[in-house]
């Protein structure tokens, strides 16, 4: 075997210098070819030297941990290469005799060997060695059409085509392996950083993959032509606007004998002068625009403070806009108010047009539904929204964006 691996590897080496661009295009085509037949070739003979290393215990002989670390240092692989070309081996090494052959005559990839592999071993567990062979047979003569991705979708169903007595059987069973594991492996995890950011990882199971997507989907679609947020950008605010309302339910258990909220400190003084910074209960800061924006929020009670530290106001109902107000609100805009934007009413925050901090009243003549997005782009932007002749929201664009500052409306939400 060396001395034949020797010759194909000074023939490689001559390849490698002849020049591609002399080849025609049938031939450049051909020379592909060959070399991902003289690949797949290759990666069988790989395999089969690894599966033996790895059975021997070479590696722990000469002083590795294992055979992936000694792979890892012997090749220069990386962890996840290393760690992946030692149990395809293991999976090849058990999978019925045609992976293997269909692998060293490159009638397949590497990557389809391995699902044709993970395949038989399913079908072996739940129908048997017989049945399996036949499985083998089939994804072979599939894998001459589909990718790997497509491979294992269609293998996931292949007793339909060997063992038809036996799919409804054991798909039931792999679903209910597939629920046990998923049930065993759901989690979610809230790492704190320093300063004051959370970062979520997290595996969902299919049912709360599935509550996810139904809400955050709809809600990190754009929000119109002017939404510059990337993907990321609109999930992250579509999981703080599910969180807002779910604040506003009032219907979340309580938290050390206080209802569900979030309590912003601020001065008073910094507050009405739009200077003031803020603090969460958690002590995080927050800059004096969140803290303005966060005060029209009914799930948010505002602490604030005067010159000596002194309460002066802790959430002071009356500048609330809930209960028949909102109501009314809700009919009147219909949802977010903004230009161009679909977002429904129950998503939407009512903002106090002349903001309660500068004296603004809280009332439907000075109420404005809008959503978590566009809630945070008017405290940050020169966009001006006062109420037309006909008492409904009108948005006037700052003069950047429109010289002739003409109103705009939001129509996706009026009324016949």
């Amino acid at each position: 075997m060396i001395d034949e691996l020797a010759r194909a590897d000074n023939a490689v080496a001559a390849c490698a210098d002849a020049p591609a661009w002399a080849l025609s295009e049938h031939d450049l085509i051909a020379v592909l070819d060959a070399t991902h037949r003289l690949q797949q070739r290759l990666a069988a003979v790989q395999l089969a030297a690894v599966r033996e290393v790895d059975g021997r215990g070479t590696a722990v002989a000469q002083g590795a941990s294992s055979t992936t670390a000694w792979l890892r240092h012997r090749l220069r692989l990386d962890v996840s290469a290393a760690r992946r070309l030692v149990g395809l081996a293991a999976s090849v090494d058990v999978a019925p005799p045609g992976v293997r052959e269909a692998l060293a005559s490159a009638a397949v990839s590497v990557e389809q060997a391995r699902v044709i592999a993970d395949t038989a071993a399913t079908v072996t567990a739940s129908a048997g060695p017989e049945v399996a062979d036949k499985a083998v047979g089939v994804l072979v003569e599939w894998a001459r059409q589909f990718d790997p991705t497509l491979l294992r979708r269609l293998g996931a169903r292949i007793l339909d085509h060997v063992a038809p007595d036996l799919a409804d059987a054991a798909a039931a069973a792999a679903l209910a392996a597939e629920a046990a594991r998923a049930a065993r492996d759901r989690h979610v995890t809230i790492s704190t950083q320093t300063d004051g950011r959370l970062r979520l990882s997290g595996t969902l199971d299919a049912e709360s993959a599935a509550l996810l997507r139904a809400v955050i989907d709809p809600l990190s679609a754009p929000t119109g032509p002017e939404d510059t947020r990337c993907a990321g950008q609109r999930r992250h605010d579509a999981l703080a606007d599910v969180c807002r309302l779910a604040l506003r339910t009032g219907e979340l258990p309580e938290n050390g004998g206080d209802p569900a909220q979030i309590v912003v400190t601020t001065n008073y003084d910094g507050l009405t002068r739009q200077l003031g910074a803020g603090a969460l209960d958690v002590g995080l800061r927050l800059t004096p625009d969140t803290v303005r924006r966060l005060a029209c929020d009914a799930a948010v009670l505002p602490a604030v403070l005067g010159g000596a530290g002194q309460v002066l106001d802790v959430g002071r109902q009356r500048r609330l806009i809930t209960g028949p107000l909102r109501r009314v609100l809700v009919l009147r805009d219909g949802g977010c108010a903004f230009p161009g934007c679909d977002r429904p009413a129950r998503w939407c925050a009512a903002h106090h047009i002349r903001h309660w901090a500068d004296g603004g009243p809280t009332s439907l003549d000075n109420a404005v539904l809008l959503c978590g997005h566009h809630h945070r782009h008017v405290h940050q932007s020169d966009w001006v929204i006062r109420l037309g002749d006909d008492g409904h929201p009108e948005f006037l664009p700052p003069a950047w964006l429109d010289p002739d500052q003409l109103p705009r409306r939001n129509h996706y939400h009026r009324r016949t």
